[in-house]
């Protein structure tokens, strides 16, 4: 596993639209298929295994894959994901580009995991094409400060966003193969969403929750 650096996955070392008013929605990849190819898994279709999710007119190129955790049952290196278990990555190419051809606006966000630094560019046409509306460089963090879940190499997660001016149609996600990867990336708002915890905390709460109770009631009956 270790060469120069770790490897995300263990697998691998037009005409526009006005952009419609719209709440803030999020893209957490849960549900695409281990290596599969996201495509059209958020525009009405399905990833490259058949997969299927909630279409917002959101569609991916052929390299843009997602990868779940290897907790999880998938062969994705990494840990302390914002949202259990999946994550978008690109194995064969350098970047990943997301098209929208209705448009979104106000700015948008992400997290990300990178053992190389990268650059996220968003455009206002296609496929990464036409004027730059933002841009951000990202620094290469992905075992900083790791703690909670110690079984991926690729631990720590950075939440970034940006605003613009302007109706974008594409983000080209850049990075390096199998050495970068994305998450919860959320439309309408440049404030990433908060993690969401892993089944397992939710139980440990559920498990505090009942012991705070039985305590309490211990108490009233002691009273």
């Amino acid at each position: 596993m270790k060469l120069n650096k770790m490897c995300l996955s263990l697998l691998a070392c037009g005409v526009f639209y006005s952009a419609p008013s719209m709440s803030a929605f999020t893209l957490t990849f849960e549900g695409v298929g281990n290596s599969a190819n996201v495509n059209d898994f958020y525009n009405g279709g399905t990833d490259s295994q058949g997969n299927s999710g909630t279409n917002y007119g959101i569609s991916f190129n052929g390299p843009t894959l997602g990868l779940i955790d290897e907790d999880a049952g998938g062969n994705g290196n990494f840990a302390n994901e914002p949202s259990p278990n999946t994550i978008m990555f690109f194995q064969d190419a350098d970047h990943a580009i997301m098209n929208m051809s209705a448009g979104f606006s106000t700015g948008f966000s992400f997290w990300y995991t990178s053992a190389t630094n990268a650059t996220v560019n968003v455009y206002d046409g296609l496929n990464g094409t036409g004027t730059l509306l933002a841009s951000l460089n990202l620094n290469a963090q992905y075992a900083d400060s790791c703690g909670g879940d110690p079984s991926g190499d690729f631990c720590n997660w950075t939440a970034v966003g940006v605003g613009f001016s302007g109706i974008a149609h594409s983000i080209d996600f850049g990075g390096t193969a199998s050495l970068t990867g994305y998450d919860n990336i959320t439309f309408g708002s440049d404030t990433p969403t908060p993690p969401v915890p892993e089944p397992e905390t939710y139980a440990m709460l559920l498990i505090g929750l009942g012991l705070l109770g039985f305590a309490t009631r211990r108490r009233k009956q002691n009273i």
